[in-house]
């Protein structure tokens, strides 16, 4: 499997805006599987979102295969245990990949290699089991970055000295969140991707583990292939997500339709979570070369 450092990007030029939807229910059977993000779409970081919970189950109720797909630092088993405490029902969903089991799968193949973990403990489940000896940056082979240390108070600017001693040391990066920033209730909290960007910016070996790469999109057929029996075309699989550069973008370098939910990360930019400004949308696809099958708010059935 290849763990690609370049960015994808799949232009669309003179493409018109998408449409607008409210309800998912019209496009449900044109596809057999959901990649679905998670924080954003099926809870904002404090609590599960009801009407997607609720169309998911639906989907699944229709034959529908739902794998939720995120950049979450951390193992499948325990992004399913915090959902759980979300009340994000398991009734709506089949299985999970996360950019933590890719990481953990990256981390397994360099065995013997003392690793410096930049993130907060919460995130340390992702070397249970891997005998991995965690050391101090000075001494490390390598670095795996889950996140800030400390992101209800600083900034990746806060960063700068520890990415010069990394440079100075030319040692890999394995971002395991590619994300930049994600929600937690009505706040924007940085993320790992945040972090790497600027180690990448300053010459800097990253490699991105989640999305929009490859090997979580790979992960994550193979374990709908194994749920339901058989492989899935790509033309009857739909992500779902909020984010123009994880989800969206990430789509469109594999090769599958993307439907983009506004009430996320961009609400903002979109012109608020209730009434997303059109020619907003138009700018920011356009920014990005890249554009979704359809635009919902919120998944809702």
């Amino acid at each position: 499997m290849v763990y690609s450092t370049a960015r994808h990007s799949h232009s669309q030029p003179g493409m018109s805006l998408p449409p607008l939807t409210m309800h998912f229910a019209p496009l449900a059977s044109g596809y057999d599987l959901l990649l679905c993000d998670v924080w954003g779409v099926v809870h904002n970081g404090v609590a599960a979102t009801p009407e997607s919970c609720d169309a998911l189950i639906r989907y699944r109720a229709q034959g529908g295969t739902v794998v939720l797909i995120t950049n979450a630092p951390r193992p499948g088993a325990f992004v399913q245990q915090f959902i759980d405490r979300l009340n994000v029902p398991r009734g709506a969903y089949d299985g999970i990949v996360s950019s933590g089991d890719v990481t953990r799968a990256v981390v397994a193949a360099r065995a013997g290699e003392q690793v410096f973990h930049l993130g907060p403990e919460r995130d340390l489940p992702i070397f249970d089991d891997l005998g991995v000896d965690l050391v101090p940056v000075e001494r490390a082979d390598f670095v795996v970055c889950s996140g800030l240390f400390d992101d209800t108070r600083e900034t990746p600017q806060d960063y700068q000295g520890l990415i010069e001693k990394m440079r100075a040391r030319s040692l890999p990066m394995v971002c395991a969140n590619p994300d930049i920033v994600v929600e937690r209730g009505e706040q924007l909290v940085y993320c790992a991707g945040a972090i790497a960007d600027l180690y990448a910016a300053a010459g800097g070996e990253v490699l991105y583990a989640g999305k929009p790469y490859r090997p979580i999109y790979e992960q994550a057929m193979a374990q709908a292939q194994a749920i339901r029996g058989q492989a899935v075309e790509p033309a009857r699989v739909l992500a779902i997500g909020d984010s123009v550069r994880t989800d969206l973008t990430g789509a469109a370098g594999f090769g599958i339709d993307c439907l983009f939910v506004t009430a996320g990360i961009h609400a903002d930019e979109l012109g608020g979570r209730e009434q997303p400004d059109r020619l907003a949308q138009t700018d920011i696809f356009a920014a990005a070369g890249v554009y979704p099958k359809a635009v919902m708010r919120r998944l809702a059935w």
